[in-house]
């Protein structure tokens, strides 16, 4: 295999003091968060106890100025074991760098220093009922109003963390007259009067991920809260995604990779007609097969982590990893699955929840579909 250059010494040590506080705080409780629908909001405590939030932001903020690369162990550390209730990702490397590169210093120095210790949960509100990949159709309001703050009306599903979420990015139109132009951004806080969260969503798989329904009802937002600027909203969320779709790809060849291992080792143990499944030539082949795309991936995902590690990583690509892995992790969960017969049908077996988890990878962060749009585009080829 390829030996990865992505890591130095101490990215190693950070991955092996993460692991560390997997198998100590996640891996005993995982299955009974699983059951509950949720992660135990200690968790995040403990997580930011240990320095293992938000650490790309600067000391000032209650971050490490650590590289984007310790981020990508952690969600690769997360995905290899098949954690996936964990959603620090997306607060830590989505919701607070939102917040650093958009925010006021006074909403820096309110919201980070909280989400780096864990005192809050962080959750950004995309997707509505009738809107999810198309941002632009996005239907939530938020109406400025004389004293400068804004009614904000509407309602948001799928959204991750969003039983936990003390503040969430709400992505809404404050001008809903002028498509794009029109979309801002704004911090809305637990406790704001008319913002209620709705149930907490029954899943395929994430059974442990906290993804729920947000109801907005004439919420007041102070001015102080728009965040970015009005009418910017969509300019960042482009400028952000590259980033969110590159973890979704790093999170997909991390998780495939374990399954290949998973259902190497099960093949050599289980026996079959006298002898191991993987004596048999069909599956040999198949893993290596698997192995190779896997391979294949990887250096372009390394690659691509480079690149956005240095600020250089475009829509395009960023896309291109996003739908080639996802589509790839659900290609090499089928096959493994198949490979462990029918004991990969039973959910006490990580093969089994790595199926069921893999699915929405191909949704969320924009789907596939929209991936190839995008890549079109960038191709010269343009839609209507």
């Amino acid at each position: 295999m390829i030996e990865r250059t992505l890591f130095n010494a101490d990215h190693e040590a950070f991955r092996d003091s993460f692991r560390k506080f997997v198998d100590k705080e996640i891996a005993p409780h995982h299955e009974a968060w699983e059951e509950q629908g949720y992660v135990d909001r200690a968790v995040w405590s403990k997580a930011g106890e240990n320095g293992f939030l938000c650490m790309t932001l600067p000391e000032a903020y209650g971050g490490s100025e650590a590289d984007k690369l310790y981020s990508v162990v952690q969600m690769e550390e997360i995905a290899r074991t098949g954690f996936t209730g964990i959603g620090f990702g997306l607060h830590s490397e989505i919701v607070a760098p939102y917040i650093l590169h958009y925010g006021t210093e006074e909403q820096k120095k309110k919201y980070l220093p909280r989400l780096a210790s864990g005192e809050l949960v962080g959750a950004i509100a995309m997707s509505e009922p009738a809107a999810g990949s198309d941002l632009q159709g996005v239907k939530s309001t938020a109406i400025k109003q004389a004293d400068g703050s804004y009614l904000l009306n509407g309602s948001k599903t799928f959204i991750t963390n969003g039983w936990h979420a003390d503040l969430v990015i709400v992505v809404a139109k404050t001008d809903p007259g002028a498509g794009a132009k029109g979309t801002s951004l704004l911090l809305v806080e637990r406790g704001m009067p008319g913002f209620e969260k709705g149930k907490r969503l029954k899943k395929l798989g994430m059974k442990a991920q906290d993804t729920s329904e947000l109801f907005f009802d004439n919420v007041k937002v102070p001015a102080e809260n728009l965040l970015g600027g009005e009418g910017k909203g969509f300019i960042c969320l482009m400028e952000q995604l590259p980033w969110e779709r590159l973890q979704i790809a790093i999170g997909a060849v991390a998780a495939a990779q374990a399954a290949i291992d998973w259902t190497v080792e099960y093949t050599k143990d289980r026996k079959v007609f006298g002898q191991a499944v993987a004596a048999f030539q069909n599956t040999r082949y198949k893993l290596a097969e698997l192995q190779t795309e896997v391979q294949v991936a990887r250096v372009f995902v390394d690659k691509c982590c480079e690149l956005v590690n240095i600020d250089k990583l475009d829509t395009a690509t960023a896309s291109m990893a996003k739908y080639w892995c996802s589509d790839l992790q659900c290609k090499v969960m089928d096959e493994c699955v198949q490979l462990f017969g029918g004991y990969g049908y039973m959910w006490e077996y990580p093969i089994t929840r790595a199926y069921a988890d893999a699915r929405v990878q191909r949704i969320y962060g924009g789907t596939n579909e929209i991936m190839k749009e995008v890549i079109s585009r960038a191709m010269g080829l343009g839609g209507r």
